[in-house]
This record gives C-alpha cells, structure tokens and sequence, in this order.
C-alpha cells in the first residue's frame, strides 16, 4: 500500500530539506528528470580532488524524491567520488534487487526499503544520486582535459 512508503520519516525528510539553492561558483551542474513522474533534481557540486567541499540542489520532485534528496544533502559534503558511486549503486540494489540499505552514515535510505515494491517510484528516488554521480563525472572529465582545453 501507498502508505507504506510515504512514512512518517518520509515526509519528515521531504519537509526539511537542507542546502536547497544554486551554487555560483559550482565545479558541475547536472539534473536528473524522471519522466514518469515528472519529477526533476538539479544539483551544485564543488570538489577538491577526490571530496565533494559543498553542495546545493533545486529539487522539484514528489516526497521520495524530496526525502533522497534531504538525505544526500545531509551527508553529501566530505564523502568522496567512489563512495558517491557505491552509495547510488547501493541503493539502485535496494530498490531493484532486494539488496540491503547502506549503513553507516547513509542509513537513513533504508526508510526509501519500502519504495522497492513500487516500480513506478524508483526513478524519482534515485534523481539525486543519479545527478551527483553525473556531476562527478563532469569535474573528473575536466580535470582529465589539458589546461588550454579549459579555458
């Protein structure tokens, strides 16, 4: 039932997102649509080397997406690249193969366990860390590029 997965902690989440906004000086943009729902995430990264030193997102997307979106916000600044790209393929587990929430400091997503009966509800609930991972890729892409090639 729908209820299951618009929990307490859910609409907790969704109704208290931080670090909503844009980043002026951000290292990459990227936004994930989903087209099923319509909701939409576009996310601010900025990184030294390896580790994500700030973060902002324009999320417009239903509770999932608000609630995943509250939870990578949280925690966003200070993970690395490799942990971002483990924690989204964590969760795209999750919610498709059965597979265990991650503990730790992203244990939060085990409140989104119950989306995975939901087929309709994944893509929304993975915008954010589909969008971090592609902003990832952005900013090693450039640092990979010869300085001329910058600008």
């Amino acid at each position: 039932m729908l209820n299951d997965i618009y929990n307490k902690r859910i609409i907790e989440l969704a109704g208290n997102i931080p670090r909503l906004g844009r980043l002026s000086d951000a290292d990459a943009t990227a936004t994930a649509h989903s087209k099923l729902c319509g909701s939409t995430v576009k996310v601010d990264l900025k990184m030294s080397g390896d580790t994500v030193t700030d973060f902002a997102h324009d999320v417009k997307a239903c509770a999932l997406g608000q609630a995943s979106s509250s939870i990578m916000a949280s925690h966003v600044v200070g993970s690395t690249a490799s942990e971002l790209r483990e924690l989204r393929e964590t969760v795209r587990k999750m919610l498709k193969e059965n597979g265990s929430p991650p503990q730790g400091k992203w244990e939060e997503i085990k409140f989104l366990e119950p989306v995975r009966d939901y087929k309709a509800r994944h893509a929304s609930t993975l915008l954010t860390f589909d969008a971090v991972v592609d902003a990832i890729g952005q900013i090693e892409a450039k640092a990979k590029q010869p300085a001329a090639a910058q600008g």
